[in-house]
C-alpha cells in the first residue's frame, strides 16, 4: 500500500490534474514520499507499459475518439435512453485465451417455443450431457431470471421485449467468457429473438426450435397457466391471446415423432451432434 505523508496529502487536494486525471504533484517530492512511492509501484510499470501500448492501437481519426487520450468515446441508446461518453477499455486475455483454457468455444443454444414444449427439460438433459463431456456451460432459464436480473420486469409487451434483451446481454458476456450458455426462455416475438443473434459472432447463436403443437403444451401445462389464462385470470398468455412467432431458419427443429415425444436426452444428443460437428467442442 502508497503511504502518503501529509506533506504530499496536502498538495494532492491543492494540485491541479493531468489530462488522464492524476494529481500533478510539484517537483521535487519529499525523498520518504518518493521512496514509498516507488517502492509499492514497481510492479505496475510493466502492466501500466502493456496498457499504454493496447490503448495506442485503439486511437481512430474519429469524432468520437479523444484526440488527448486516444480513447474511443462511444454514444449507446437503450430504450431512448442514452448513455454518453463510454469507453470500452481492451484486455489482454481475451475470447481466444479463454476458449483454449477451457478447451471449447463459447457460444449461445437459445432454445425456444410454447410454454410446456420441454424447452427447460431439454436445457437441463443439454447441460448434464456436456458437462459429462467436460464442457463447461450455464443455463439462464426465463424463469430464475426473473427471479433475480428481471424481477423489476412484468408480462406487458415492453417488459417482454426488455426480458429478453437482458437476457441476450448476459448470453453474450457467457459466449465471450468461452461458456456455452443456454438460454431456456419463451422469446415470442421474432425481431427480439433476432435482435439477440444479431449481438454475436455468425454462427455462434444456435436457435433451437421446440416445435410442439399447442394442444400438447396445454394438454402437459405443468405449470397450471394455460388453465388459468383459459379462465382470465392470466392476460397477454403466449398461444392463448398473445402470439407467438416461429422462428422461420432455426438451426435445430425439435419435433415429436408420430405423437411420441423424444426422451430428454434424445433431443439433448440432437443438440450436441450439431455443436460437435461446428467445433464447438474444442478450442
Amino acid at each position: 500500500m502508497i503511504s502518503l505523508p501529509y506533506y504530499s496529502l496536502n498538495n494532492f487536494l491543492a494540485s491541479k490534474s493531468t489530462n488522464l486525471g492524476f494529481p500533478n504533484f510539484p517537483s521535487p517530492l519529499p525523498l520518504n514520499f518518493r521512496r514509498n512511492l516507488t517502492s509499492s509501484s514497481t510492479e505496475l510499470a510493466p502492466i501500466k507499459a502493456n496498457e499504454a501500448s493496447r490503448m495506442s492501437s485503439l486511437k481512430i481519426n474519429s469524432n468520437d475518439s479523444d484526440e488527448s487520450s486516444g480513447l474511443i468515446r462511444h454514444e449507446v441508446s437503450v430504450n431512448g435512453r442514452r448513455s454518453e461518453n463510454i469507453v470500452w477499455h481492451k484486455c489482454s486475455v481475451e475470447k481466444s485465451d479463454r476458449q483454449e483454457l477451457l478447451k471449447q468455444k463459447g457460444c449461445v443454444v437459445w432454445i425456444t417455443g410454447l410454454s410446456g414444449s420441454g424447452k427447460s427439460t431439454i436445457a437441463c438433459a443439454l447441460t448434464r450431457g456436456l458437462h459429462s463431456r467436460g464442457k463447461l456451460t450455464y443455463v439462464l432459464d426465463g424463469d430464475n431470471v426473473r427471479h433475480g436480473l428481471n424481477s423489476d420486469l412484468t408480462f406487458q409487451p415492453e417488459d417482454r421485449v426488455e426480458n429478453i434483451r437482458r437476457i441476450g446481454e448476459v448470453a453474450k458476456l457467457f459466449s465471450d467468457a468461452g461458456v456455452i450458455c443456454i438460454a431456456s426462455v419463451i422469446s415470442p416475438y421474432r425481431k427480439d429473438r433476432d435482435a439477440c443473434r444479431a449481438k454475436l459472432p455468425e454462427g455462434d447463436f444456435i436457435e433451437v426450435f421446440m416445435d410442439m403443437p399447442l394442444c400438447v403444451c396445454e394438454a402437459r401445462d405443468p405449470k397450471g397457466l394455460y388453465k388459468l389464462a383459459r379462465a382470465g385470470k392470466i392476460k397477454g398468455f403466449t398461444g392463448v391471446d398473445d402470439p407467438y412467432e416461429p422462428p422461420l431458419n432455426s438451426e435445430i427443429v425439435i419435433q415429436q415423432e408420430g405423437d411420441v415425444c423424444p426422451p430428454p436426452e434424445v433431443m439433448a444428443e440432437k443438440v450436441i451432434s450439431y455443436l460437435d460437428a461446428k467445433g464447438y467442442l474444442e478450442a
